[in-house]
């Protein structure tokens, strides 16, 4: 494993981990959540099942997280995980483990970045994991209650605690004004590539009928897989277990 920080197009840090296979059979870009970090249990266990399967690995942590990354929180945008991604993607290619096509994975809004760029570059993205994935910022606003919404707009702030961390998180409303410009379903046609949805029964983030909407509209090979009594984040030991299961099966599928 090896560890670098690379400049994003704002010239920002960004912390990149490698995990290159001896004997590479391709290549997957690993994405963390809002407010996550590469390290995360369940990033680690998504990245795992590609590298039991002789995938060289990339995770990042984005700008405006709580990783290693440049900026802050309260700043974390749709856009701007997205631009990082495409960034480090960019720099990617610039190495000798580069392999097209490759496959992304991603989790809640790196899961929508992944799917963003694989309906922008088709041609590059050979299979694509959107778990817990967010749909559109309007189905997001859905899921949550309209006083929610309304405080946070109208404050102009959104405050939570770390489920694990306990670290307070305040995020600006800005943040769901930016998260309104994005829809899956407009471009869904351009997901031809093997799909794999995976969402916990319990999630309230990112609901099963979310999932659904865009399930039913995927072109392509496309499964959906719920795993029972677990959350929007994936943190007990017999959930990641069972969502490792699933991706090394799914994975070992594309040949």
């Amino acid at each position: 494993m090896e560890k670098i920080f690379i400049k994003n197009r704002h010239n920002q840090n960004v912390s990149v981990l490698i995990e290159k296979a001896d004997n590479q059979k391709g290549l997957a870009f690993v994405m963390h959540g809002l407010g996550g970090f590469k390290e995360q249990p369940h990033i680690e266990n998504f990245a795992k099942a590609f590298r039991d399967n002789n995938y060289t690995v990339i995770r990042f942590d984005t700008t405006n997280t709580f990783g290693e990354s440049d900026g802050n929180y309260s700043d974390a945008t749709v856009t701007n995980y997205y631009e990082d991604l495409e960034d480090v993607i960019s720099w990617s290619q610039t190495q000798a483990f580069y392999q097209e096509p490759f496959i992304l994975c991603g989790h809640s809004l790196g899961a929508i970045c992944s799917a963003l760029y694989a309906e922008n570059y088709p041609e590059k993205v050979r299979a694509l994991a959107p778990i817990s994935t967010v749909v559109s910022g309007q189905l997001s606003i859905e899921a949550h209650t309209r006083e929610e919404m309304s405080d946070w707009e109208k404050t102009g702030w959104r405050t939570t605690i770390g489920y694990s961390s306990g670290i307070t998180k305040r995020l600006k409303w800005a943040h769901m004004a930016d998260r309104l410009k994005y829809d899956l379903l407009p471009k869904v046609n351009f997901l031809t590539m093997p799909v794999l949805l995976l969402v916990g029964e319990v999630d309230t983030s990112t609901p099963l009928s979310h999932q659904k909407i865009l399930f039913d509209k995927l072109p392509g090979k496309r499964e959906l897989q719920v795993i029972k009594n677990a959350p929007h984040t994936f943190r007990d030991e017999e959930h990641l277990r069972e969502i490792y299961q699933i991706m090394d099966k799914w994975i070992k599928s594309l040949g």
